[in-house]
């Protein structure tokens, strides 16, 4: 069977949206599309006053080199927020067919469901945050549609195993569009599973420039998958997603000196994370600090409570976790740079603030 075969069939069958910058190849004077023909103030080229191209050919270029596929493997569109809500309405009819999840995990993926009416069936992660693959092949029905896997996961920061990847795959041959979300794993050891899309058409991979590319204001996400799927996505996209000046500073951090950067800023939240893991473990206070293959850390604090307030009111805000499971006790803290991680360690470590342990 063809991975179309678990889309919406009236998805597949529909009349897509033909946008006016889809016809004007090879125009010079465009009047078709109801624009302004006068760029506005602080434009510097960058033509603000046209509609931007719906897959700008220059950045799917860019981000298909990036990450080792072809273009037609490739969406973009306004961070993975998006690609997951395209996924949903593509796969999922309302108040019939269900995603797959394992909290705990990034929220949009239920928060797009339930926009859709489509069901969320739940397989918890082991104590350890480790994905049971058994336990989810075991709960797949046939209304489950998509199953998402975050790797590494969001919130507890562990990666999932290739091996465990390839076994999902295999088990949902047919019968679900495997989803894994790859948002932080630039900063994981155990790399991508991109190049498992040429041998499963019933994967589809999530990866970002918010995170390790330090693009999250222009919202620059992509799904890479099957040209079949990329093609079903674009059906519903809206035609004018990417705005230019997005555009330009994505390809401006894809450029080779941009690209530098980000390595020496990825070796450095490397060393930091590593650095703080071994701080904070050892802090009054501090039940334990969970191994991470992200650009973040979760912590179990005696009263996270009043550590939160206490980084709040010095002007450090960190992500409350306690309402995922298995997480009652932590608080996410994301890297920043050396010395705001060290203004992290002060202000929680009472004897730096002339306090008995």
């Amino acid at each position: 069977m063809s991975v179309l075969d678990l889309a919406r069939p009236e998805i597949r069958a529909m009349q897509p949206y033909s946008s006016a910058r889809m016809e004007a190849s090879g125009g010079q004077v465009f009047l078709n599309a109801n624009e302004s023909a006068w760029a506005p103030p602080g434009d510097h080229g960058l033509g603000c006053n046209r509609y931007p191209e719906p897959q700008p050919a220059a950045l799917l270029d860019a981000l298909a080199t990036l990450y080792g596929v072809r273009r037609e493997q490739v969406l973009v569109g306004r961070g993975s927020d998006e690609a997951i809500d395209l996924l949903v309405r593509a796969f999922c009819r309302a108040g019939q067919d269900a995603i797959l999840i394992q909290p705990p995990t990034f929220g949009m993926y239920a928060v797009c469901a339930r926009i859709q009416n489509a069901a969320v069936v739940e397989v918890p992660l082991a104590a350890d945050f480790g994905l049971d693959v058994d336990a989810v092949l075991a709960a797949v029905t046939p209304a489950v549609k998509l199953v998402f896997v975050c790797s590494p996961n969001n919130p507890s920061g562990k990666g999932v195993a290739r091996a465990a990847v390839e076994r999902l795959l295999q088990g949902l041959a047919g019968r679900a569009l495997l989803v894994v979300d790859e948002a932080y794993v630039e900063f994981s050891d155990g790399g991508s599973v991109i190049e498992l899309i040429d041998r499963h058409e019933c994967l589809a991979v999530l990866r970002t420039l918010s995170k390790a590319w330090a693009l999250a204001g222009a919202r620059i996400g992509s799904v890479l998958a099957d040209p079949a799927v990329i093609a079903l996505l674009r059906r519903i996209m809206p035609p004018y997603p990417l705005p230019s000046p997005c555009v330009a500073a994505a390809l401006a951090a894809l450029s080779p000196q941009g690209q530098q950067q980000a390595h020496e800023h990825l070796a450095v939240v490397r060393l930091e994370l590593r650095r703080m893991h071994a701080a904070l473990a050892a802090l009054p206070g501090v039940r334990a600090v969970l191994p991470s293959q992200a650009n973040f850390l979760a912590v179990r604090f005696d009263d996270p409570a009043a550590a939160y307030r206490r980084l709040l009111d010095a002007g450090v805000v960190v992500r409350d976790v306690r309402r995922y499971p298995n997480l009652q006790d932590a608080l996410r803290i994301t890297i920043g740079t050396p010395q705001e991680n060290e203004r992290v360690l002060s202000v929680l470590d009472p004897i730096a603030n002339g306090e008995r342990a």
